[in-house]
């Protein structure tokens, strides 16, 4: 510990007293913040797990639904259906989880003359049914995609976390111990030279007084 810096007062061990119990708090929250995003990630990663297991169904669901529908309605109706589809926009914000910005994907149409009536009037049923199976596959794949970009972050968020953590507990921490450890042998020590010096001139006096009433 580099101690020429230090000055050894009372009011310097009480500034480092005051930054010991802070550095403590704000230790005990950092350990707080790690351990709801540490909960927050595996939550998502739960999510994720069982969203992925439907996954593969889904796919193989539409897939077989659109070989379907190809063989009843014919490739020309399908790509027709597809082409007169409206158009989607995915529009990406963010919420806030313990001071982490993570995104949210949100879907919208675009204006289309084939409304619902005409589509549910004119495209075969098993079309319809594609039509459903495909605009779920892809809720599912953006939801995901979601998800495992949360995921990042928290964990990039849940490392910075941990090596402030570590820095505040194994670093900062003890060197303000040992800086207010020092400082308070330093005061001892002062204390005593103060009282061995008062001690000396109270001698010395008693002893001019003795000489001089002899």
């Amino acid at each position: 510990m580099e101690t020429s810096n230090i000055r050894p007062t009372r009011m310097e061990l009480l500034k480092t007293k005051a930054r010991i119990r802070l550095a403590r708090r704000g230790l005990e929250l950092l350990k707080l913040k790690r351990s709801s995003l540490i909960m927050e990630f595996f939550k998502i990663a739960k999510d994720v797990k069982g969203m992925k297991a439907d996954l593969s169904k889904s796919i193989k669901t539409a897939m077989e639904s659109e070989r379907l529908s190809e063989i009843i309605a014919g490739g020309i109706v399908i790509e027709n259906a597809a082409y007169m589809q409206p158009n989607l926009i995915v529009g990406v914000s963010s919420k806030n989880v313990m001071g982490v910005k993570i995104p949210e994907v949100n879907i919208r149409k675009s204006e289309t003359f084939l409304n619902e009536l005409y589509e549910t009037v004119s495209l075969p049923t098993s079309l319809m049914e594609t039509r459903k199976y495909f605009i779920s596959l892809m809720d599912s794949i953006l939801t995901i995609a979601e998800k495992e970009i949360s995921m990042r972050k928290l964990l990039i968020e849940i490392d910075k976390t941990k090596r402030r953590t570590n820095s505040i507990e194994n670093v900062l921490i003890p060197r303000l111990v040992d800086t207010s450890n020092y400082i308070k042998m330093r005061l001892d020590e002062m204390d005593r030279e103060i009282f061995i010096t008062l001690k000396m001139i109270k001698g010395k006096m008693e002893e001019r007084e003795e000489v001089e009433v002899e």
